[in-house]
């Protein structure tokens, strides 16, 4: 499984969110975006439908119903109810669920690969999760860091 940890020092989330999502739509792969807070899950909502005059990323919240058809899924858990086999975790907590499968019995993992994305606020969470995963047979970690002129630069 491929983990790769997002750090936002110079373009906040909804900046940097819709052009992955767009990525892996265009890869004909589904997506399941996680955020605790209701109100962040509404706010995504709303960027993915507006965050460009000539764009239309389809997608879905988690409880509105028909979450099996939606190419992305805004949800509160780690639960891909849309088959998603690739997960963003957006407010900045990793959550070791993404993990689950991942080396239990031989089992493969729910997801393929994961984007973990955080800022300032969260760095020291997301560096014990790096730490923790360092150790972890079949996970293959990426730390990416944003450039000044805007796209990304691999660090680790």
């Amino acid at each position: 499984m491929r983990v790769d940890f997002y750090h936002l020092t110079t373009r906040p989330l909804d900046r940097v969110l819709p052009p992955i999502v767009e990525r892996v739509l265009g890869a004909g792969e589904r997506l399941l975006i996680v955020a605790d807070e209701e109100q962040q899950r509404i706010a995504l909502d709303t960027l993915l439908w507006t965050y460009a005059a000539d764009s239309f990323l389809a997608h879905g919240l988690a409880g509105a119903g028909d979450e099996g058809a939606q190419p992305v899924l805004i949800a509160g858990t780690v639960a891909p109810a849309n088959g998603a086999r690739h997960v963003a975790l957006v407010d900045g907590r990793w959550r070791d669920e993404v993990l689950d499968g991942a080396g239990l019995d031989g089992a493969p993992p729910v997801f393929e690969r994961a984007f973990h994305f955080f800022d300032e606020e969260r760095i020291r969470e997301a560096r014990l999760a790096w730490k923790a995963l360092g150790g972890r047979d079949g996970i293959e970690r990426n730390y990416w860091q944003q450039k000044n002129e805007g796209g990304w630069r691999k660090q680790a």
